[in-house]
């Protein structure tokens, strides 16, 4: 069966400096932060080229805690995207806050900067915009409506470490930007994990304190913080990693391109649109199948493993019913009734999983005839 993410190929490929790696985290006793994590926040800083890299345990910590250090409060409206995962709504809502739900691009999937200015109202305090499947939301027309309404924004790079937009790095376009280490990202660790990154050396000094219990100095806690901090083992794993990663994202864009090259001959099948001055991670391949449900048939029949993401807008996620939002994001739920993501990594063979398509294809069609 082929493998919709390949981590198994791609921890045989490094497998000496996976085991010297986490050999000397565990050789050295120090388990959580130490010189492992210091070291992989520098890489990640000068990757990015942030002023401040900040680990954490995992994305959606991340948000909470930036969300925190931002002054969320219980009341205030933040705006995020309706078409992604549940987290940043979630992290909202956690806190006491209530999300408003943007609709997306119809062809880059997106969030709409002109459905953000629409939902801007007296209670707004900021805006998360999602880097969805791998390339970077609007920031040009984005930053200038948090900028012309006094809004803060975070950058929420889960799927899009190692994107850039104009050549400027993702993870640099929020006032607070973070990032995913789960397994299955571009760059993910073998659990949970996650980074928050930012120019203001207020923040950051906030969010350190927030992710070690409100503690910088050892039972001296100055404020309710949280415990999320990195495994030392799972930063000596990304740091083998980033070593590669850049080999690794021309591989994800010249499978990207396999993928293009092909289903341009294929009608009823739009790949998401890459916009002008982006470069993606395709953190996932995903197309919008016109008859989507055709199209998983014959994915079935060729035996090639696929993901919808995401099957319903968040507006209408049981947890979110009760705010009545969202019934006019025509883009975002015509996207959940046609998306479909497939195989995607450096280590994904497209070739083999073009050519058993192709088949599938073929005989479907001489089978209608």
């Amino acid at each position: 069966m082929i493998p919709f993410i390949n981590v198994r190929a791609q921890r045989e490929a490094y497998l000496s400096e996976f085991k010297q790696a986490e050999q000397e985290v565990l050789d050295s006793g120090c388990f959580i932060g130490g010189p492992a994590v210091k070291a992989l926040e520098s890489e990640l800083a000068e990757f990015t080229g942030a002023k401040h890299a900040i680990t954490c345990g995992s994305g959606t910590d991340a948000l909470t805690i930036a969300l925190l250090a931002l002054g969320l409060k219980p009341g205030d409206e933040v705006i995020v995207p309706d078409f992604t995962f549940i987290a940043p709504a979630e992290c909202v809502m956690r806190l006491g806050g209530i999300p408003k739900f943007a609709d997306i691009d119809a062809e880059t999937l997106q969030v709409s900067a002109e459905s953000i200015e629409s939902l801007i109202g007296e209670k707004t305090r900021g805006i998360i915009a999602v880097n969805l499947f791998g390339q970077c939301a609007p920031y040009a027309e984005i930053r200038k409506c948090a900028c012309a309404n006094n809004l803060w924004l975070i950058e929420d790079s889960a799927q899009a470490f190692g994107a850039t937009q104009n050549e400027v790095p993702a993870c640099t376009f929020g006032d607070i930007s973070i990032t995913s280490f789960y397994p299955a990202k571009p760059l993910g660790c073998y659990g949970d994990g996650g980074a928050l990154f930012t120019a203001n050396d207020e923040l950051a000094q906030k969010i350190r304190l927030i992710a070690n219990h409100g503690s910088q100095t050892r039972y001296i806690h100055e404020i309710c913080g949280m415990n999320s901090r990195l495994d030392a083992l799972q930063a000596a794993v990304l740091r083998v990693k980033l070593r590669h990663f850049k080999d690794e994202l021309k591989k994800r864009c010249e499978n990207a391109r396999k993928y293009n090259d092909f289903f341009g001959t294929v009608p009823g099948i739009t790949p998401q649109k890459i916009a002008s001055g982006n470069t993606s991670t395709y953190a996932q391949y995903t197309v919008l199948a016109k008859d989507r449900k055709s199209f998983i048939e014959k994915l079935d029949d060729a035996e090639i493993p696929y993901c919808i993401h995401y099957p319903q807008p968040l507006h209408t996620q049981p947890c979110f019913k009760g705010l009545n939002q969202g019934l006019g994001n025509s883009n975002a739920i015509e996207a959940c009734q046609k998306v479909v993501s497939l195989p995607m990594c450096a280590f994904t063979d497209v070739d083999e999983i073009v050519e058993k398509l192709q088949l599938s294809l073929t005989n479907s069609k001489q089978t209608s005839r």
